[in-house]
C-alpha cells in the first residue's frame, strides 16, 4: 500500500481579490489588510474563506514499500499550478490512501478551488467508478471511504464539537508538534520572501500528521507495537540522514518528548 500525506499552506490570493473586491491601485499588504477587515465584519475572523486562500507550499510523507520520504512537492520557485498539477500527478502514479489532518475541511477543498483557474488534469483524483470500478465503493471524495483519510474527521467520530488541533494531539502522543512557525505567520513569511521557512514548517506538519497516523494503525490493529516502534524507527533514520536542518530539529525534539 502507498501511504501519501499531505499538507498545504496558503496565503491571500492578492489578484483574485483585487478582482473580485475593486482593490486595484493598491499594493498586495494593503489589499490583504482590505480583505481582513471585511472579514473580520463579516464573520469574526481574518481567516479567509476557502476561495481565497493561494496555495503556496504542499508537502508530503510518502510511504511506499521500502521507502520513507518527506519533502516539499516542485521547488521554492514553483508557482501554485506547478504545485497542484504535481500533487494530482503523484496521486495518478501511486493511486495512494490519502492522509491529512482537516484534509476535508480546509486542504482540499482550497485544491479544489485553485484547480479551476488552471488547465490541470485532475481525472485519477475525481475517479468515481465511471471508468475504474473499484473505485465505485471506495474514492477520493467519500468522507466514510478510505482512500482519503482526514483523521481530525475521523478520531472526531465526525463531530464537529470534538475536533482537536494536531499540535495538542502530536504531543499528547509523544511526538514534537508545531515547529518553527505557526499557520498565521504565513503571510508575514511570505511577504519577506522567506518561501523556503514555509516549506520546512510544512514538512514537520506532515511528520506530526504521519506519527499520529502510525498510532492510529496500531490502534486499529493494523500495526503491533513491534511493526510500530520499527515504523518510527525508520523515520528517525530518515530524519538523522536527511542533513537538513529542519528535520534534525524535529527529531531531536521528538527525542526530548
Amino acid at each position: 500500500m502507498n501511504i501519501f500525506v499531505f499538507d498545504i499552506e496558503t496565503v491571500p490570493d492578492i489578484d483574485g481579490c483585487r478582482r473580485l473586491y475593486n482593490l486595484h491601485g493598491l499594493s498586495d499588504d494593503d489589499v490583504a489588510k482590505a480583505v481582513f477587515h471585511k472579514r473580520r465584519q463579516q464573520a469574526n475572523t481574518e481567516f479567509l474563506p476557502h476561495h481565497l486562500h493561494k496555495v503556496v507550499a504542499i508537502s508530503a510523507v510518502l510511504r511506499s514499500g521500502d521507502q520513507f520520504r518527506v519533502w516539499s512537492l516542485g521547488d521554492i520557485d514553483s508557482g501554485e499550478q506547478d504545485l497542484l498539477q504535481r500533487f494530482y500527478s503523484g496521486i495518478e502514479r501511486y493511486t495512494p490512501t490519502l492522509i491529512s489532518w482537516n484534509g476535508s475541511g480546509f486542504d482540499l477543498p482550497v485544491i479544489h478551488y485553485r484547480s479551476l483557474l488552471y488547465p490541470i488534469n485532475a481525472g485519477h483524483y475525481w475517479e468515481n467508478g465511471s471508468n475504474d470500478a473499484s473505485f465505485r465503493y471506495n474514492n477520493y471524495q467519500s468522507r466514510y471511504h478510505e482512500r482519503h483519510t482526514d483523521l481530525m474527521d475521523v478520531l472526531a467520530g465526525y463531530s464537529a464539537r470534538a475536533n482537536a488541533p494536531l499540535e495538542e494531539i502530536a504531543g499528547l502522543c509523544g511526538f514534537p508538534g508545531k515547529m518553527g512557525m505557526s499557520g498565521s505567520q504565513v503571510w508575514d513569511e511570505y511577504l519577506q520572501g522567506n518561501i523556503g521557512n514555509i516549506r520546512d514548517y510544512c514538512e514537520t506538519d506532515v511528520l506530526n500528521t504521519y506519527l499520529v497516523y502510525l498510532s492510529y494503525e496500531r490502534n486499529r490493529g493494523n500495526l503491533d507495537q513491534t511493526q510500530y516502534q520499527s515504523e518510527c524507527q525508520r523515520v528517525r533514520d530518515s530524519l538523522t540522514t536527511s542533513g537538513l536542518d529542519h528535520l534534525l530539529a524535529f527529531e531531536t525534539a521528538w527525542l526530548e518528548q
